[in-house]
């Protein structure tokens, strides 16, 4: 007994912890062997404008299937973030069917908000972890443009319970002006921000440095002036505008002047149409089933915030995840955060003292758009092929939610 004990002991002292921990490989960790996404188009004005929500799911299940040479008989459960849309597991289900999934993989919906392509990415790791399935499909989409616009109901009773509850009722637009205020953001350092997001953006689409993280979606976008469908195929995402300068985003005029006078459309996230999938199984089954390794999950934290300031949320999650896996900010390569608004990627990046160089490398949601649902795995998909480019291992991705709270997930980049 004593023995055992004592071997106990030392196998805990030995086992690894903080970077060689997740640069460790083992049979048992969740890993992704493929991940894609659509182009991101302008909502109500982009080339995905009049696609509807499952047939851009169809198509982009077709090349998850396609490009990863998984057998779809294999894969037993598929978790789709998306915000808006209240038939949306109806849809997944009927897009997953029509795509060659077969009856066997079950379908799930997830909701946080802006993290929601994350969370659909933990949902699907922790089923896999437990041992629930041993194959999983995450998925994100927003289509933003046939989003329907209805406003929350809330009951009085909870309104008058606390004054948090009654900033639940705050729109996101009020919450950034919130943000700017109490952390004195400037609207010159939200736009100079901004101005930056589109300049990477714009160097990155010219480099050709989107095409990897791209499938083509093939489509009908109507012609507001004439009624006509127009067959079309979208390889690109179209919310980068070139040129764009400080002095160009300086002009624009304040989107929320019942609120403040600093957040704008151009220093704001673009609403737009776009979506993403993340292939997710343990490092022993990609191995026997001979799939390509791309990176591994290490894992994924939420924290809450103060609904009124619920941009802010990154600062607190990406903390909690550091001291999770016992790292350092200087030990990250590549971070992620989502550009919701200006405000609060200023305030995060101040707060938590990041190397903007490492932020963003290719622009955000500010210059990219942000479809709700999709933008949690969208940034894996970027993220993880920024850093391929730049031959580097540790990505980390983080984004605020709508309720107030904060989401992070940390992965290692196998293909350097």
């Amino acid at each position: 007994m004593a023995q055992e004990r004592l071997s106990n002991i030392l196998n805990h002292i030995r086992t690894p912890t903080g970077l060689a921990a997740i640069m460790s490989k083992n049979p048992d960790d969740i890993v992704i062997t493929y991940c894609a996404r659509t182009p991101l188009t302008k909502a109500f004005k982009g080339r995905l404008k009049d696609t509807q929500l499952d047939y851009l799911l169809l198509q982009l299940f077709k090349h998850t299937i396609s490009g990863s040479n998984i057998n779809p008989a294999l894969v037993e459960d598929i978790c789709c973030g998306n915000v808006n849309d209240g038939f949306a597991p109806y849809k997944v289900r009927a897009a997953a069917l029509a795509a060659g999934f077969p009856n066997t993989a079950a379908v799930s919906t997830a909701n946080r908000f802006c993290s929601s392509g994350l969370l659909a990415v933990q949902n699907i790791a922790n089923q896999i972890t437990c041992g629930s399935i041993d194959i999983g499909l995450a998925v994100g989409i927003e289509q933003m443009s046939l989003s329907p616009k209805a406003v929350p109901d809330f009951n009085e009773t909870v309104m008058a319970a606390s004054q948090e509850a009654t900033d639940c009722q705050q729109p996101m637009g009020q919450t950034s002006e919130n943000v700017g205020k109490d952390f004195g953001i400037t609207r010159e350092a939200q736009d100079r921000y901004a101005a930056e997001s589109y300049r990477r953006a714009e160097h990155a689409q010219k480099a050709g440095w989107f095409d990897e993280e791209i499938v083509p979606i093939a489509t009908k976008v109507v012609d507001p002036k004439t009624g006509v469908a127009v067959e079309v195929t979208v390889n690109k995402d179209d919310g980068i505008r070139y040129g764009t300068t400080f002095e160009s985003l300086s002009k624009i005029r304040p989107a929320f002047t019942q609120w403040g006078d600093r957040s704008t459309g151009g220093n704001s996230s673009q609403v737009t149409d776009g979506a993403a999938s993340v292939l997710l199984m343990k490092r022993s089954t990609a191995e026997r089933l001979g799939q390509t390794v791309m990176a591994k999950f290490c894992g994924a934290t939420v924290a809450g915030v103060a609904p009124r300031i619920m941009g802010i949320g990154p600062t607190v999650a990406i903390p909690k995840l550091l001291a999770k896996f016992r790292l350092t900010k200087d030990e990250i390569d590549v971070i992620e955060i989502n550009e919701a608004f200006a405000s609060m990627a200023v305030y995060c990046l101040r707060e938590l003292g990041l190397d903007h160089q490492k932020v963003n490398p290719r622009g955000g949601a500010i210059a990219l758009g942000h479809p709700l649902g999709a933008t949690g795995a969208r940034q894996i998909v970027t993220g993880l092929a920024e850093a391929r480019r730049q031959k580097k291992k540790i990505l980390l991705t983080s984004m605020c939610i709508g309720t107030g709270a904060g989401m992070a997930g940390l992965f290692v980049n196998e293909q350097v």
